[in-house]
């Protein structure tokens, strides 16, 4: 063996006996579920949900307890908090959408802040899918409040519409115009809309239809009563107050015609007089 050959051999020696130590001084590891594999890849239909499984490997001789999150991407694990005990391997399921081309991590912090990390390459193949979806509406005394949920591939700018019919016809019609959202993939809006001169009393149904790019389309509705609940206090108040007033005057002019006629002081004479 040749003198470069021997200075390589010991190099490469050196490092296989380095590494070991260098990961059970770090106690523990984020790997891939099975092994072989250096990150994450997955590729589906989009809007598919995708299923994985990462290992927390723990090598050293106490126990570890690890939190797992996932960026780039909307990940949902089996547990997103773990506890490893000593020289044991955890393996933890989780699924992520496809909703478009990602690249993400999945991450692992232990209890001292130490974190480790697994790329994660995401593939929605096909054409892309433009859906979308209006969800809970609640009419309340000024406003209307729903979601809107992009359950497709791209990023939409939403149109809404909103139309009321009440009990004697129409109270609310609003043409479709354009709300100031970029509604991105996957994501859930919250909004209102204000309606500051509902009726006062009537009984209506609300329908939204929301409209965008690609064909993307849908209608919720949600419905309310309003009632003037002071005005009917008020008048509920009256005509308590006059119907006990009423049963007292009764209840005076009873006891005026039951009372008893006072004793006579005359005495009465029975017999002849002589």
């Amino acid at each position: 063996m040749s003198s470069a050959a021997r200075a390589l051999f010991v190099s490469l020696l050196l490092v296989m006996v380095a590494a070991p130590q260098a990961l059970a001084a770090d106690g523990w590891s984020l790997v891939p579920a099975g092994g072989g594999r250096p990150a994450f890849y997955a590729e589906g239909a989009p809007g598919a949900v995708l299923q994985d499984t990462v290992s927390v490997v723990n090598r050293g001789g106490r126990a570890v307890t690890v939190r797992l999150s996932g960026t780039g991407a909307t990940v949902t694990f089996a547990a997103s908090r773990v506890r490893v005990p000593a020289r044991t391997r955890a393996d933890v399921p989780f699924t992520v959408s496809a909703r478009g081309d990602r690249t993400g991590e999945i991450v692992a912090r232990d209890t001292t802040g130490r974190s480790r990390s697994v790329p994660l390459h995401l593939r929605a193949g096909g054409p892309p899918l433009f859906a979308l979806t209006v969800e809970h509406v609640s009419v309340h005394p000024d406003r209307i409040t729903y979601d809107l949920v992009n359950r497709g591939t791209t990023t939409l700018v939403p149109h809404l519409a909103v139309h009321a019919d009440g009990v004697f016809g129409t109270v609310l019609d609003r043409a479709p115009r354009t709300l100031p959202v970029h509604l991105a993939p996957g994501r859930r809006l919250r909004l209102t809309e204000p309606w500051r001169d509902r009726p006062a009393l009537d009984a209506v149904d609300v329908r939204l239809t929301v409209t965008a790019a690609g064909g993307a389309h849908d209608t919720a509705s949600g419905s309310a009563r309003f009632v003037p609940w002071g005005a009917v206090t008020g008048t509920t108040a009256a005509l308590a107050a006059g119907g006990a007033l009423l049963l007292v005057r009764r209840r005076r002019r009873r006891t005026t015609d039951l009372e008893p006629e006072p004793p006579r002081t005359e005495a009465e004479l029975t017999g002849a007089v002589t």
